[in-house]
């Protein structure tokens, strides 16, 4: 189905303290970052508003951060609505794996600002992941419903959690499992790596096995 265009606001400013304040974005899986898979993940979005400081990518977003810096998510997310004027808009944490395959899920959604009955009170959508978990940071909302709802919080939502901004708002949940996975220690780091290096072990395995045959 036809996309509505669509922004995009990529969260890329935290100080990561479980992984000794290394910068998340930037840790390599299987030869990208983790920015990068998030920015490939909303290409064909514009603007895609990256909140955090800004870092080498081959890409054409825009770079923004939260006065003072360090504010916290919902202070990222109301930074970057400045820069905003579509009508819906994703929402991700950089420090998603399998960022390109959960937006996909996001995408197969009919448009938020359709006329259809079913979207007229629809605030959003966002995935869960194999334990359920509502992951707030990786979603797709309509701009004027997360702009209300940054309103309503005390200080432009410094220091405020994602789930104070978005728990009031009429949300459907999809199931996406392990592609909701995101990475928040070096455990889940390395997890992630392996994971992603499973299919090519298994591609070797399956082409000696073909060579061995012929």
């Amino acid at each position: 189905m036809p996309e509505t265009p669509s922004a995009a606001i990529i969260l890329a400013g935290g100080r990561a303290s479980r992984l000794s304040g290394a910068a998340k974005p930037l840790l390599d899986i299987d030869g990208r970052t983790l920015l990068d898979r998030a920015v490939a993940a909303v290409a064909g979005c514009a603007p895609i508003v990256v909140v955090g400081p800004p870092s080498p990518l081959q890409a054409d977003v825009v770079w923004t951060r939260e006065t003072p810096s360090f504010g916290g998510p919902v202070a990222g997310i109301a930074a970057a609505l400045a820069l905003i004027d579509t009508a819906e808009v994703y929402v991700l944490a950089a420090d998603l794996p399998n960022a390109e395959a959960a937006v996909a899920v996001l995408r197969q959604h009919p448009p938020l600002s359709s006329n259809a009955d079913e979207n007229q009170n629809q605030d959003g959508i966002c995935l869960t992941d194999a334990a359920g978990r509502v992951q707030w940071l990786l979603g797709r909302y309509r701009t004027a419903s997360l702009r209300r709802a940054v309103v309503a919080l005390p200080d432009s939502g410094h220091g405020a959690s994602v789930r104070a901004l978005l728990e009031g708002l009429a949300l459907t949940t999809l199931p996406a499992g392990d592609l909701a996975t995101d990475v928040d220690t070096w455990d889940d780091l390395e997890r992630a790596r392996a994971m992603m290096s499973t299919p090519r072990r298994d591609d070797a395995i399956a082409s000696a096995s073909d060579e061995e045959t012929t």
